[in-house]
């Protein structure tokens, strides 16, 4: 039984509490009929939303609005391109907000996909004012990359583990310093080319499929944390922060798509 009151699943399903309730046949220090007994009996045992825990449904609708929200200031974005930058910081610092806020909070995450969505439909709107098409690839080879990573990742066939943790995690900073010493190069004027460094059709296919392969497993990361968070019964408010995290990630993901089959069509 103290295994039961521990776990969340178990001490909110009327299953399990009426077992307690029908040995001693009384519910405080009143003593119940039958047809009380019966009706105990009778009830269906709780379901996650009742308990107020996440689910995997709630999750993914809490997605769902959350980029549903993100197109629609993506269309804004596309309309009005230069509200991209102002959008831009304003994005930036609600995620900076929502990351070290102890609690979710539904109106932030939302917020932050507005502002977000804004800031993608502008530059997505200047890339194909450049190169014409792109868009579609970029949306295309990002829904790509998301549909097989859940699909590995809901088979089995791709799992978070310590090494591989270990190995994107000093793979991104290695990428990170890379982006940062070609922006110093292009800024200075020793490189002029649009992409620098990766102006280099090898160099720019290998950060290319770098880049995928570290979005790829941080979706990974995501869906094991959303995964954690149902199993441990996490409060279903936890479902914003869910989407919050993997709206960051394949936002990043189209991003880096976009400035890449920019700099090949170069």
């Amino acid at each position: 039984m103290a295994a039961a009151s521990t776990n969340p699943a178990f001490t909110n399903s009327p299953a399990f509490t009426t077992k307690a309730v029908v040995h001693s046949t009384t519910v405080n220090g009143k003593t119940l009929t039958p047809e009380q007994l019966d009706e105990l009996y009778g009830r269906p045992s709780a379901t996650p939303t009742d308990t107020d825990r996440m689910t995997y449904e709630d999750t993914i609708r809490k997605i769902v609005i959350a980029f549903v929200v993100l197109l629609a200031g993506a269309a804004v974005g596309w309309v009005v391109p230069v509200l991209a930058i102002p959008a831009a910081i304003v994005g930036f610092v609600l995620a900076l907000v929502n990351i070290f806020k102890k609690k979710p909070s539904r109106a932030l995450v939302l917020a932050y996909a507005a502002f977000e969505g804004v800031f993608v439909g502008g530059i997505t709107f200047l890339f194909e004012s450049q190169w014409s098409g792109i868009a579609t690839q970029a949306v295309f080879g990002t829904l790509g990359v998301v549909a097989v990573t859940l699909a590995l990742f809901a088979t089995g066939k791709i799992r978070e583990s310590k090494r591989a943790t270990q190995i994107f995690t000093v793979a991104i900073f290695g990428y990170m310093a890379f982006q940062l010493v070609n922006l110093v190069l292009r800024l200075t004027g020793v490189v002029s080319e649009f992409g620098g460094l990766q102006s280099n059709p090898l160099v720019n296919i290998g950060v290319g499929i770098l880049v995928v392969l570290l979005a790829s497993y941080s979706l990974v990361m995501d869906f094991t944390t959303i995964k954690r968070g149902v199993e441990g019964g996490a409060p279903r408010i936890y479902g914003w922060q869910a989407a919050f995290g993997i709206m960051v990630t394949v936002v990043w993901l189209y991003t880096e798509i976009l400035r890449f089959l920019a700099i090949f069509r170069e």
